[in-house]
């Protein structure tokens, strides 16, 4: 089963989105920050949840 991935910042689901990216925590690398096109548009806040690293500034 695949599991649905969502932004970290506003929880939609991100399949087949345009503009959505995923990369590791920038602090602690262990966790994957998914965000959604808006989001990085609006540069909404995201929290890692291993570490508690919060972006984007």
């Amino acid at each position: 089963m695949v599991e649905n991935e969502v932004c970290t910042s506003c929880k939609t689901n991100i399949a087949n989105l345009k503009g959505s990216v995923e990369f590791s925590c920038p602090n602690c690398n262990k966790s994957k920050i998914v965000r959604c096109f808006k989001c990085r548009e609006l540069g909404s806040k995201y929290v890692c949840l291993s570490c508690g690293f919060s972006g984007p500034n």
